[in-house]
């Protein structure tokens, strides 16, 4: 991926950049591992997530507090009982060629002390194209299946896993407390079979056999899994009672003995070349193995060089997916349509002659904004050699897994002699209003607010979704049906439907799809979210830049909504409430210009203001501090800088587990200010201010680890 251009962004051009990646690999990890119904592909993703660590690592003053580099997976899906792992579920780095994996046997060694010839094994092994699952047995029996959902917290789909054969319901031999790792998916024979059914009863089939295995898994009903032909590999484990093994190849020996299957293309390997050799066999014996993969994945064989290496926020040290290139096809773009998100967001979709790319059928591919149509990247720099998309086009195609590909290039000798170039609207398609491109943003955006149904409709989607006020029996379908019938136009409007038609449930039950019953329940679930915590309503608005991280970090920084509310009101004509509100780390001035713009917009805010006025609104707890005692508890503490013994991640969570709150710019309130080299603006600040500054190595003497 060519990242040169980021050597001469600016600063506001960089900020601009981190919030577009932002919104799209947020979107892409809900829409893959919550819907699993994936928009972009596995190369697209691993391009913008490359692209958004090569800027954060040159600005690491501008990281967001929802930073998709803190990110794992997607949020958990409505209709299943939540589960928390005992240990997280993580993501793993990847590598794109040989250079990469070169690089991470380098940064193993450094990191490990070991010499260049120092023999040092690895395992590899084909990386399954799946849905992670998590298996815990108590005493040798399973007691619990949970899906990866965002990391942290999971679905509980353990009446589902049972129906599973590969997966065992007892354990001789085992640890007391075992939990296994693997992946759920589908042989290619199977899915054929599977979707052969599906289409001999009238119903829709499967895209791929990865949305067909997570599909089959996240049933409500368990019968409907147990006919689907699921199939799991082992290849992990998380909490553990005791040791399984020495190594990670010797855990997965007895991983087989436990009854689990185990990939057969397992290989331990003895440096960069040996992995490389692997990853090009298999390559080769991709299309032969019958299931999917997308790469293949290297783990330090050592199990006590893993615990050493230990883990970033959310990848091991100790291990790499070194991805496959992607595939691609030719066909003709049939037309251009343009999409309006929730906020205002006006997204160009190519509508495709049907293809098949690596043997999925694609008809749909992501052109992200006017630029990209034009040939130009956000910076106007040319790609594709300059070269526009039309109408009319044959394109090149290409994708990693099983997902909506990305345009890769324009067959010029195939271009029909009318095809004219595609002309973005300026107008919404929606609702007509005028569609503004603000400087420095690469979308093109609505201006119609709540007038406009797309956005209207999409906030109010967002403002019942699981991570805001979650109502139950209120979800997308039931958000529309409303609108529709004029019954919600904004979210005030849901805390008055009992109210404002008399006997709700009477008028409710007697549309389509409710009964009394139904509608008892749902107004009685509204009741129940009056009361509700500060950072769910920050988050609910819906406000651009704020995500659901973002929307923490401010309820923890103001604790109630009058002292938010003042705080951003003040902050545009108050320089010491604007320092107050950019002191909160990952709030950068693009999200607290959003901010004050938004609360600032008469209508907004009016809507906003009506809302409030039904709700009780709880303060956020206090954070607790992991370690009172420690030097540094409760301090501010900010990091400026290169770090050279651990990462900017490692550095603020150290400090957080220690009771410190870790900001994001010097003000008055900073305690200590830990200066990496090429610490600029913020050392100046900080001497101004009296602040103290200390180097990497004093910082880590005065917590105790020099």
């Amino acid at each position: 991926m060519d990242l040169t251009d980021i050597e001469t962004l600016s600063l506001d051009a960089a900020r601009a950049e981190l919030e577009r990646l932002a919104k799209e690999l947020h979107r892409a990890n809900e829409a893959y591992h919550t819907h699993d119904a994936p928009e972009i592909s596995d190369g697209e993703y691993d391009a913008l997530k490359q692209r958004n660590a090569a800027i954060e690592a040159r600005f690491p003053e501008l990281k967001r507090a929802d930073s998709p580099s803190e990110a794992v997976g997607g949020p958990v899906a409505e209709g299943f009982a939540k589960v928390t792992h005992a240990q997280r579920m993580l993501s793993l780095e990847n590598a794109f060629n040989a250079e990469d994996v070169q690089d991470f046997d380098i940064r193993v060694r450094r990191y490990l002390g070991l010499g260049d010839e120092a023999p040092l094994t690895y395992t590899s092994e084909p990386k399954i194209d799946g849905l992670s699952l998590s298996l815990r047995y108590e005493n040798g029996v399973l007691i619990q299946a949970a899906t990866r959902g965002d990391g942290s917290i999971g679905e509980n789909v353990t009446a589902n896993a049972r129906t599973i054969a590969d997966i065992p319901q007892t354990i001789a031999g085992a640890p007391e407390i075992l939990e296994i790792r693997g992946e759920v998916y589908m042989h290619h024979e199977d899915f054929a079979a599977l979707n052969a059914r599906q289409e001999a009863a009238g119903a829709k089939p499967f895209a791929n056999p990865r949305n067909a295995a997570a599909g089959s898994l996240r049933q409500l009903d368990a019968e409907i899994t147990r006919k689907r032909p699921l199939r799991f590999f082992a290849y992990a484990w998380g909490a553990l009672s005791a040791p399984l093994a020495e190594t990670q190849w010797e855990a997965l020996e007895r991983l087989k003995s436990f009854g689990f299957s185990v990939n057969d293309n397992t290989r331990e390997a003895s440096g960069p070349g040996a992995l490389l050799a692997h990853h090009s066999e298999i390559a080769a014996r991709r299309a032969l193995l019958g299931y999917d993969i997308d790469g293949m994945v290297y783990k330090v064989d050592d199990l006590s060089y893993q615990a050493r290496l230990g883990l970033r926020s959310t990848t091991p040290r100790w291990a790499i997916a070194h991805k496959f290139p992607a595939e691609t096809a030719w066909t003709r773009l049939e037309a251009i349509d343009i999409q309006v998100g929730r906020t205002g967001a006006l997204s160009p979709v190519a509508r495709l002659t049907p293809v098949t790319v690596g043997g999925v059928v694609v008809s749909n591919a992501t052109l992200h904004n006017e630029d990209y149509i034009a040939g130009r990247d956000a910076n106007g720099a040319e790609i594709r050699g300059g070269q526009d998309i039309r109408e009319g086009d044959w394109v090149e195609v290409y994708r990693a897994g099983d997902v909506i590909p990305k345009i890769a290039n324009v067959d010029l000798t195939r271009r029909p002699e009318d095809a004219r170039a595609y002309v973005f609207p300026e107008t919404c398609p929606r609702c007509g209003s005028v569609a503004m491109r603000e400087p420095g943003d690469a979308v093109r955006r609505c201006t119609g607010g709540l007038i406009c149904p797309a956005q209207a409709v999409e906030k109010l989607k967002h403002f019942v979704s699981r991570a805001a006020f979650d109502i139950e029996g209120l979800g997308a379908k039931q958000v529309e049906q409303f609108y529709q019938s004029d019954w919600v136009k904004e979210p005030a409007d849901i805390f008055c439907l009992k109210e404002r038609y008399g006997s709700g449930a009477q008028q409710l039950k007697n549309r389509e799809g409710w009964g009394a019953k139904s509608a008892e329940k749902l107004f009685a679930a509204i009741e129940a979210k009056r009361q509700i915590p500060l950072d769910r309503v920050i988050f609910a608005l819906g406000l651009r830049h704020v995500g659901e991280a973002a929307a923490k970090l401010l309820a923890q920084h103001y604790g109630t909504w009058q002292a938010f509310v003042a705080g951003v009101d003040a902050a545009p004509n108050d320089d010491a409430a604007m320092e107050d509100l950019l002191s909160i780390d990952g709030v950068g001035a693009v999200m607290a210009a959003s901010l004050t713009a938004s609360l600032a917009q008469p209508a907004e805010r009016a809507s906003i203001d009506r809302l409030i006025a039904h709700l009780e609104i709880a303060p956020p707890p206090p954070p607790a501090l992991a370690n009172a005692d420690s030097p540094v508890a409760g301090k501010t503490v900010v990091f400026t800088g290169t770090l050279t013994q651990m990462t900017r991640a490692e550095a603020k969570a150290r400090a957080e587990s220690l009771g410190a709150k870790v900001a994001g710019s010097v003000s008055k309130k900073t305690d200590y200010l830990v200066a990496g080299d090429g610490a600029g603006s913020k050392a100046k600040k900080a001497a101004d201010l009296g602040v103290e500054v200390l180097s990497e190595e004093a910082w880590r003497a005065l917590i105790g680890e020099a």
